[in-house]
């Protein structure tokens, strides 16, 4: 059992890998299927060897093997985060048509959420592959999980809209589609405390970082990684809190 979990491990390892090429060329609108992997700063291409995620980085000390310049701790950093969430999704949910659309709803919130960081954007594509993807995955559950998926759809897409359109654009239209797509994966009761959770991290964060003066006042702040770190609670222990609210009620 321990190897089949060191196994899954490694796959989210390697698929952290490709998200961090998702993640440097779809907001540039570069392939990141047939474009060979290549240094950022000397353009050399890179061995096999200097692809093995995580182990290359140690190995080579953060620095590429031809120029020397230092690789962006993003890389390793982001193969190890959704090795660990393989891992965890694996051993929350087994083998199921669930682990799997956690999965792919899980790289999809690892890319817009760096992307979202860097450039203050949610790409399109990103989305539209998660929902087109998210689609036949929550099917798969059953009928009835499809049937909260939309109505979660539909819910927190709506919602976010309202919100934009009363706070004038202080929602932009990326948050706007991420929120939707949320629901979809986790339909209407997890959504909502996936939602709840975003904007009380949010507000936090937020004052923390006017506080600290790290941020103004009318500085922008991107919301994805916030409603992704929402998600992903609300994914592993939605229920459970919902079951505690309950019994504390």
């Amino acid at each position: 059992m321990v190897a089949f979990y060191v196994f899954v491990f490694i796959i989210g390892l390697v698929v952290g890998s490709f998200l961090n090429v998702c993640i440097y060329r779809v907001p540039l609108g570069e392939t990141v299927v047939t474009k060979p992997s290549h240094c950022l700063n000397c353009s050399t291409p890179l061995k096999p060897w200097d692809l093995v995620p995580l182990f290359s980085y140690v190995l080579l000390k953060g620095k590429c093997r031809y120029c020397g310049v230092k690789i962006s701790w993003q890389y390793p950093l982001v193969e190890l985060v959704t090795g660990v969430i393989f891992l965890a999704t694996v051993f929350n949910w087994g083998i199921s048509w669930e682990a799997l659309a956690m999965l792919i709803f899980f790289s999809m919130l690892v890319v817009t959420t760096v992307i979202d960081l860097y450039h203050q954007i949610i790409p399109d594509g990103v989305l539209l592959v998660g929902g087109i993807l998210g689609m036949p995955m929550v099917y798969l559950q059953s009928l009835d999980q499809l049937k909260w998926g939309l109505i979660g759809f539909f819910a927190a897409g709506l919602l976010f809209l309202l919100i934009a359109i009363v706070s004038k654009g202080g929602m932009g239209g990326g948050d706007i589609k991420l929120a939707a797509v949320m629901g979809l994966y986790l339909g209407l009761k997890s959504v909502a405390i996936a939602l709840f959770l975003s904007f009380l991290l949010g507000g936090l964060i937020g004052m923390l970082l006017l506080v600290t003066g790290i941020k103004g006042r009318k500085d922008p702040v991107p919301f994805g990684p916030f409603l992704a770190v929402g998600a992903v609670l609300s994914a592993f222990w939605g229920e459970r809190m919902i079951d505690w609210y309950l019994r504390f009620l």
